[in-house]
């Protein structure tokens, strides 16, 4: 099977997330075969990944076989290579991720699979999920038992703090004693905010701060870190490849890690770094890992049992982007039906 095409597009979206502005949120790559056979990946860095896609990886993939997941490396480290001039992490990356993923479900759609049964079959029949957003009653309703909040800093140290105990004690009298209760700080926090903060939380028993500081400053997660036990440090969803993730697991900077699947090279980065994760002894729960791309890993067996839904508030409106994907059923996810990732891109955004 050879490749015949390589496009990749930037949706029409209603909605993008603020941090994103209006280009630079999830595009999407096409990947056509000799055998009739195309294949959809998701990726970040929007109009300039495109670019990056449409105007130079597509001119090293078109003509190349793709029969193999081993094939599906060596695609990886060719692009990986091409744009190492202008790239090594960010938008190149961003644009590798989507067409690794287009690859990864072309080649499963020709074998007629699932990319989980490429990656060794099913062993979790369920994966649990956590909700991501400020309304812990609907996820709750949901059937949600863990449950994350975004809480940047915003005022005084003492109204933050103020506001972040507020919300742990109604999270915890909302989903009761055992779920899990994490806080993304985005990269808000100063190390003094945060070990104060983790002092405070201490009856609300807090499973990990994420994102607490920016991800370029190792040294100070570093020193964070043992401070704020038991409350894990996580990050890595701003990291690319896996050699990001040696120079944090050389400074012991993080206790858990979040690779974002569409963002830091796709799954066969994702593959590598779960591999020095497990090395090491650390934890991957991956970035939005409950969207399909990262919930073939997590069904495979890969990673923790904790798949990351983006819940936002009751009501929201929403583009949807990929029909098919499926939906939290008492707080767990099950992989969708078909072949490749089991989700078709809706063209009407396209």
């Amino acid at each position: 099977m050879k490749i015949t095409e390589v496009r990749s597009m930037y949706p029409h979206y209603r909605v993008a997330p603020a941090a994103w502005r209006r280009h630079f949120w999830q595009m999407v790559v096409r990947i056509d075969t000799d055998v009739g056979v195309s294949g959809w990946g998701a990726g970040g860095g929007g109009i300039a990944a495109v670019e990056v896609i449409n105007r130079h990886l597509r001119e090293l993939l078109v003509g190349r076989s793709i029969n193999s997941i081993e094939e599906v490396a060596r695609l990886w480290d060719d692009q990986y290579k091409a744009s190492l001039p202008y790239g090594r992490s960010g938008i190149a990356v961003m644009a590798i991720s989507g067409v690794d993923l287009a690859l990864w479900d072309v080649l499963a759609r020709a074998e007629k699979k699932s990319v989980c049964d490429l990656l060794g079959g099913r062993r979790r029949e369920k994966v649990r999920a956590y909700a991501t957003g400020p309304d812990s009653a609907w996820y709750r309703d949901l059937g949600f038992s863990a449950h994350k909040s975004s809480q940047t800093r915003r005022e005084s140290q003492a109204a933050d703090a103020a506001r972040i105990l507020e919300w742990a004690e109604r999270a915890r009298q909302t989903l009761g004693k055992d779920a899990l209760l994490m806080i993304d700080a985005y990269m808000s926090w100063s190390p003094d905010f945060a070990l104060s903060v983790a002092r405070q939380l201490a009856p609300f028993k807090i499973y990990w701060f994420e994102d607490v500081l920016l991800p370029d400053d190792l040294d100070g997660l570093a020193a964070l870190r043992p401070q704020i036990q038991p409350i894990l440090l996580a990050g890595g969803e701003h990291e690319f490849t896996a050699r990001d993730f040696r120079h944090i697991a050389k400074a012991r900077a993080l206790d858990l890690w979040q690779p974002d699947v569409t963002w830091c090279g796709g799954l066969t980065a994702v593959l590598r770094i779960a591999k020095l994760a497990q090395a090491h002894g650390v934890p991957l729960v991956p970035h939005r890992g409950g969207e399909v791309w990262g919930l073939h890993l997590l069904a495979a067996g890969g990673g923790e049992n904790l798949a990351e839904m983006v819940m936002g508030k009751r009501g929201a409106v929403r583009d949807e982007l990929w029909l098919d994907e499926p939906q939290p059923q008492e707080g767990d996810l099950v992989l969708p039906e078909g072949s490749g990732f089991g989700v078709q891109v809706n063209e009407e955004l396209l």
